[in-house]
């Protein structure tokens, strides 16, 4: 029988974290918890799950991405393989990170975007390069962050993504200077190989640094942060003599301080959508430019999902009509008749989505016919400014389709099938990341959605393997988008705000103008009258459950137990998360139990209320104290017009 090999996943997920030592290994289902490892990224079997997100010093523990190599045989099913196979000589890594923020364009919301036509170029747009002062290419170039190319061959090794191990034969590595704010960059991360020569990849340790103020979520020129993404490759050697190329990409995000929710569209979803109408992953289902109106979708497959994730929403945001809507208050997995009345209803509470490259009329539109508030709840893709408004998110096209099979009565509750473990483990790590709205995002933005930058469905094509960047280095000016020359290290993450900070402390939530399409603003501050949206409340929170349980932890932290929080508080500039982000909690399901993810508790844990200042109402005698403060309170008005203008200009955590 025929075999193949292949990596999986094709695209693994690192995080950022600030602890030097300590990691532990991404989660392999879609809002699962991380994997335990040693210190050289062994993982037991059975696996441990991470209930700990900091070392003993409190410092944020980075997550690998573990690549492995899978053999697939003619009918699919899937084996991996390691040094130990007999048939096995060498397995051999090449990965390359690289960081390209600081010499791509400015962000500009949706301008860029080449789905949006040659008219919405950078260059017809006339967006303005980032550090636009550095003009000869060379010397942009030297913007980069790009410590070249390392090679793991064999068991138990170590690589540094730093200046002190360039390799010898790479003449175009470069890290930031000196910088008179934050911390100068000068690593991106290691690479490792564990005990039977599987690969993994961790990112850096949180570290940005520049010499000019942060004004914008988009950061500010002379910036670097450590974010990075890059090809991997595999060179597997058989003792018959064979040797195979095998190619990933590794992605290096901010940590995700949520572990166990998912968003309502993910990163997952949104490739999934493209290889269903560009890459024909399921011609069944869609063909020839056209969705099949028969097709029967897979209910645990297609459909829960986007039924049952708004729901967990509630323990990262105050988001009321969302507990009316899910999970469905009906019984959605009757397909009948008689039922179809509550599963058309249902679909009618949904955006739908316009066709790809267009911003349709339903984006913009808040309420139903029904005066219930449209879903998903989440802002769109450009609520910030007046061009190529995109004010609320949809569904992918793709998730929409299967919704509406779902209405229909089109769908089917038997269990779906297993899927290979390399698709399994591609799903989940994309899975656990944003895959909707982009302004930009968390780990990477728009540019996922075109299908240029795809060699087959969750693969991201390569440009080159390695020889083409010792001659001439990395472009620090390509559009990767443009054709299908395929992607260099650092493209996935260049147009990502810089430093990633600056987003993460405004990317929470919006207020929206929800009665002029083509508007977003009124000067500084929002058009009114406005609706109040959210980002991305599994990767950036916004109101969480304390989970202080002892005396001493809630005198620390001021706040009893079980009461609603602002997960950012005492965070209230730029500065202040690029010096604290690390002090910040995650939140975890703190139930037990094996029906733990049905009735699920999430609370804010591991705090560093030390570190912090506490403006929340306290525990005991401070509760006095908060009471008195909480008296002196603007009127209502005042206090809208504070809101919003403190809003724009960026002085309230979590807004923009």
């Amino acid at each position: 029988m025929a075999q193949t090999f292949v990596i999986g996943p094709s695209i693994g997920v690192a995080r950022l974290g600030n602890s030097p030592g300590q990691f532990y290994v991404e989660p392999e289902t879609i809002a699962g918890l991380p994997l335990e490892c040693d210190a050289q990224g062994n993982v037991s079997d059975p696996a441990s799950l991470v209930r700990k997100f900091k070392d003993g010093q409190g410092r944020v523990r980075r997550q690998a991405a573990r690549f492995r190599v899978f053999r697939l045989d003619g009918a699919g099913a899937s084996r991996e393989v390691t040094l130990k196979d007999r048939d096995i000589a060498h397995i051999r890594w090449t990965v390359h990170l690289a960081n390209k923020k600081a010499a791509w364009y400015q962000f500009s919301e949706l301008e860029g975007n080449l789905l949006h036509g040659q008219s919405n170029s950078y260059e017809a747009r006339k967006v303005a390069r980032r550090n636009k002062g550095v003009t000869v290419k060379k010397e942009r170039q030297r913007l980069l962050i790009d410590p070249g190319p390392r090679t793991l061959d064999g068991p138990g090794l170590v690589a540094h993504f730093d200046r002190a191990s360039v390799p010898a034969n790479y003449k175009f590595a470069s890290f930031p200077d000196a910088v008179t704010l934050g911390d100068r960059v000068t690593t991106l991360g290691e690479a490792r190989t564990d005990k039977v020569g599987r690969l993994l990849v961790l990112g850096g340790l949180g570290r940005s640094g520049g010499n000019k103020p942060i004004v914008s979520f988009a950061g500010a020129d002379t910036w670097h942060d450590d974010i990075s993404d890059g090809p991997v490759t595999c060179s597997l050697s058989l003792k018959s003599g064979e040797t195979v190329t095998l190619r990933a990409w590794c992605l290096v995000g901010s940590p995700k301080f949520v572990p166990e929710i998912a968003n309502v569209t993910t990163l997952d979803d949104t490739m999934y959508d493209v290889a269903v109408r560009h890459l024909g992953l399921a011609p069944d289902m869609f063909s020839r430019g056209r969705y099949n109106r028969n097709y029967i979708a897979n209910f645990d497959r297609d459909v829960r999902p986007i039924l049952e994730r708004p729901a967990a929403y509630r323990w990262v945001a105050n988001i009321p009509s969302l507990n009316s809507l899910s999970p469905p208050p009906f019984a959605p997995r009757d397909a009948s008749a008689a039922a179809a009345p509550l599963r058309q209803a249902y679909l009618a509470f949904f955006r739908e989505p316009g066709p790809e490259g267009a911003v349709a009329a339903s984006h913009n539109a808040l309420f139903s016919k029904d005066a219930f508030p449209l879903m998903p709840l989440n802002s769109g893709s450009n609520s910030v400014s007046d061009i190529g408004v995109d004010k609320f998110l949809t569904l992918t096209e793709t998730q929409y389709f299967l919704l509406r099979q779902w209405a229909d009565g089109k769908f089917t509750t038997d269990p779906p099938p297993e899927p290979a473990d390399p698709i399994r483990l591609s799903r989940a790590s994309t899975g656990n990341c944003v895959g909707a709205p982009f302004c930009p995002g968390i780990e990477v933005t728009w540019s996922v959605r075109n299908p240029n930058i795809y060699d087959a469905p969750w693969s991201i094509r390569h440009r080159d393997d390695g020889n083409l960047y010792v001659k001439v280095g990395l472009d620090p000016s390509r559009d990767e988008t443009a054709d299908k020359g395929g992607c260099e290290p650092g493209d996935l993450t260049k147009r990502m705000a810089i430093p990633w900070q600056a987003d993460f402390f405004e990317c929470s939530v919006q207020t929206i103008n929800f009665t002029d399409p083509g508007r977003n603003t009124n000067g500084d501050i929002p058009l009114p009258p406005t609706y109040y949206a959210y980002w991305w409340p599994p990767q950036s929170p916004w109101q969480v459950i304390s989970g202080d349980m002892t005396a001493a932890a809630q005198h620390a932290s001021g706040n009893p137990a079980g009461i609603q929080v602002m997960y950012s508080r005492g965070v209230d500039s730029f500065e202040h998360m690029i010096k604290l982000w690390s002090y910040l909690g995650f939140v975890a399901n703190q139930a037990t139990g094996p029906h733990r993810t049905l009735f699920p508790y999430f609370t804010e844990q591991e705090r560093a209320h030390d570190k912090l200042p506490q403006t929340q109402p306290g525990v005991g005698a401070n509760a006095l104290i908060a009471v008195a403060a909480e008296a002196a309170v603007a009127p209502p008005g005042e206090r809208m017009v504070a809101f919003e203008t403190s809003r724009q200009r960026g002085r309230v955590p979590g807004a923009r």
